[in-house]
């Protein structure tokens, strides 16, 4: 991919991720500060509507109901236990990048710390892109957890202000969204895993 080193996107499991993903984990993967951050920003930016929550799973952290909220994941056990769920749909998006539904289809779109996954990230965010209305938000939050064998390469080999400016790139070379908001939603040493939060709009 331009404008990242060769190997950027490598990672040192590269088996199907179907298979990784197969046994069901009913367990968040970050602490309950963190998850609670992740709640606040959502009712903050008024995320609800018609809603897309992407690399989900059992729970989707948000502190209001969205009208309706459509969850695409790997593991359709988890997915079947969302709560939250109106429409589940079971796919890899580091397999096929290209979402299964009509343009303009989502009010907003959420990724909750998965993006270090990705390794055709800017193939999904513009994909994503095309099923917001006019106006609709991807809003990606990541901490410094994950699993270190499915994160790509490029991850693993920065820091946090680092994992920042990734996710700003790939929405700048997704060419789909106006400028991005960048925040540290809870900083490090605060007694919980570190929030960052990083968005943009469909102009």
């Amino acid at each position: 991919m331009d404008h990242f080193p060769v190997g950027f996107f490598d990672r040192v499991d590269d088996t199907p991720d179907d298979t990784f993903y197969a046994p069901t984990r009913m367990v968040t993967h970050i602490d309950g500060g963190a998850v609670a951050a992740v709640g606040a920003l959502y009712r903050e930016l008024r995320v609800r509507g018609q809603v897309l929550d992407l690399m989900s799973s059992w729970v989707s952290h948000f502190l209001d109901q969205p009208d309706e909220l459509t969850v695409v994941g790997m593991n359709r056990r988890e997915l079947e236990a969302n709560a939250m769920a109106s429409a589940i749909i079971v796919q890899d998006l580091n397999d096929d990048p290209c979402l299964p539904f009509a343009d303009a289809s989502f009010d907003d779109a959420v990724c909750c710390v998965s993006v270090d996954y990705l390794v055709r990230p800017v193939e999904v965010f513009a994909d994503i892109a095309r099923t917001l209305r006019s106006g609709g938000r991807l809003v990606v939050t990541f901490s410094n957890r994950c699993f270190p064998t499915k994160a790509i390469r490029g991850w693993l080999s920065i820091d946090d202000a680092g994992h920042v400016a990734i996710v700003e790139r790939y929405f700048e070379l997704s060419g789909a969204f106006g400028p991005t908001v960048s925040q540290v939603r809870v900083p490090p040493r605060w007694g919980s895993d570190p929030l960052y939060a990083v968005w943009a709009a469909k102009p």
